[in-house]
């Protein structure tokens, strides 16, 4: 069999183009997902500092005042924070915190505070 250019370069064309385009794809799908991750990796973060500076608000009130307020809500960038306390048991005071971001669903959290040491023992995130 002769080896000529009626039949032997346009499947030759055909393979190599069909790999580039594999190879392209791949790389596309990887972009994409790696993308996405950075997006929610951003978003996880964002979320864990508004609840770090929650806390820290909270604290900080707690410290200067005696007591915490019954509810309030701390005002961000991307979303508010809102917060209620319930009454002291014993020597502890839970307080819920419920983060709304303007993008995504409301975050549950509740904090454990010492009422000796005015200070976060427990931390605990629901959703």
């Amino acid at each position: 069999m002769k080896n000529n250019e009626k039949g032997f370069t346009y499947p030759l064309t055909l393979c190599l183009l069909l790999l580039f385009l594999l190879f392209f794809s791949i790389h596309v799908e990887q972009l994409l997902t790696e993308r996405k991750m950075a997006h929610e990796t951003a978003a996880i973060l964002q979320q864990e500092y508004y609840f770090l500076s929650s806390v820290k608000k909270i604290e900080g009130i707690f410290q200067t005042g005696g007591t915490i307020p019954s509810k309030g809500t701390i005002t961000y960038v991307n979303g508010n924070m809102d917060y209620q306390a319930e009454t002291p048991t014993g020597y502890v005071q839970k307080v819920n915190f419920t983060l709304r971001l303007r993008s995504d669903e409301p975050i549950i959290g509740r904090g454990f505070f010492d009422t000796r040491t005015k200070k976060l023992i427990k931390w605990v995130e629901l959703k």
